[in-house]
């Protein structure tokens, strides 16, 4: 069954394909000056431009034009971001998007995507995005990775990487701009059970470990050896300046919590410096994020109250700056009676009341508060308010995607 995103463009495809037999062809569109056409093509929302290329054939390669996709691409920074929510309620996840509208006043519908391979992996994770291509795990087995862009449906299954028993895996997703490729990185912590058999418990740590990668277009699986650092997989990873970032657990000798880069080009872990005044990034619970292009971190304070720090300029420790307060906000939804669904969605008793997720355009911050609500707040008017989406499922982990038309094809057959 068609997802509401997907009948959209099949009614305007068949109605504007009738029309084109009766004016065999005649097309205004392709009158234009190239530089115009590429400027319009360009400037579309991602799910206007999905629909463009349904209108009719000559659309539709206009669409495809590498000058568009690269542009259009190049571009999406330029509008505000769609928000993909990751819904594994009940038991088959599932993912719905919506697009930011340009004023407060107009409200978007939340939409499904018709997950092509979710037969074959019915229960995932979200790695991560990249321009405009999600990485999906199996939540299940950690054996099945895919690399899909759901505006196009195309999508890639990598080969599988050697699995160990009783395994726990942080994964990692990311694009660097100077090799120009993308890598997908697993760290999997396991528990040597040689000589013991398997009556002891599995606790978890990076003394029996190993990071393999996988440059997408190749083949095979590489190791890299031990992982030297215990990584946080929750809520994810984070990819700045061609390198992935994560944040360590604390362990019994050291409580505090380091922040980790991976480098995609040379692949090197290496610590990321902390401000040498931020008391609360050493010890506290914190998440990392992207704030202008920025490494940043969010910091979760008492009673809800957060503290956004960003680093200015990558690398230096100096140019850590306290950016944002952000004061105890209840949202409204949250008078209501909590649904007993939340005892069957893994995001429900995950991380703390409040999590940062990105930054609109106008400089709004967007919160995801329990996974049950949506919140943006002004840091100008220091005011919170509520989003309201028709359609948004009741229990998410909201993703800031970038959409595109980016093929798959065009990086895995090389």
């Amino acid at each position: 069954m068609d997802s509401d995103f997907e009948r959209v463009g099949t009614t305007k495809r068949i109605k504007v394909e009738e029309e084109e037999e009766e004016d065999q062809g005649t097309n205004r569109m392709e009158t234009l000056p190239g530089d115009i056409i590429l400027n319009i093509l360009s400037g579309l929302p991602i799910s206007s431009l999905v629909q463009f290329r349904c209108v009719c054939k000559s659309w539709r390669l206009l669409a495809k034009d590498p000058e568009v996709v690269n542009m259009h691409s190049s571009r999406m920074f330029e509008k505000n971001p769609c928000l993909i929510f990751h819904c594994d309620y009940a038991i088959r996840n599932q993912l719905y998007f919506v697009e930011f509208p340009d004023s407060n006043d107009k409200i978007e519908k939340v939409k499904k995507f018709q997950v092509p391979f979710w037969s074959a992996m019915p229960e995932f994770d979200v790695v991560g995005t990249c321009n405009g291509l999600l990485c999906l795990s199996d939540s299940l087995f950690n054996d099945a990775l895919y690399l899909y862009n759901p505006f196009t449906r195309n999508y890639q299954e990598l080969p599988k990487s050697m699995q160990y028993a009783n395994q726990e895996v942080v994964f990692g997703f990311g694009f660097h701009p100077i090799t120009k490729e993308y890598k997908v990185v697993k760290i999997v912590y396991f528990k040597n059970t040689a000589g013991r058999g398997n009556r002891r418990p599995f606790r978890i740590n990076h003394q029996y470990s190993e990071v393999q990668i996988f440059t997408v277009g190749r083949s095979v699986w590489r190791s890299l050896g031990k992982a030297d650092y215990h990584l946080v997989q929750w809520p994810t990873q984070v990819l700045v300046n061609g390198r992935l970032h994560w944040v360590t657990w604390p362990t019994r000798t050291n409580r505090i919590r380091s922040m980790v880069s991976f480098d995609l080009a040379d692949e090197q872990f290496q610590e990321v410096p902390r401000p040498a005044d931020g008391y609360s990034l050493s010890r506290s619970n914190y998440h990392l994020l992207v704030i202008g292009g920025c490494l940043s971190a969010a910091v979760y304070c008492h009673y809800g109250k957060l503290e956004i720090w960003v680093m200015e300029e990558y690398g230096v420790m100096e140019s850590w700056v306290l950016k944002y307060h952000i004061g105890n906000y209840v949202p409204k939804g949250f008078q209501k009676e909590m649904d007993i669904s939340f005892k069957i969605s893994r995001f429900a008793p995950r991380g703390r009341f409040v999590r940062v997720i990105g930054v609109l355009n106008n400089g709004e911050i967007l919160l995801e508060y329990k996974s049950r609500a949506l919140v943006s707040y002004n840091p100008k008017t220091k005011k919170s308010r509520d989003l309201i989406f028709p359609g948004i499922p009741k229990w998410f982990r909201a993703i800031v995607h970038h959409g595109s038309l980016n093929w798959i094809d065009a990086f895995t057959n090389g």
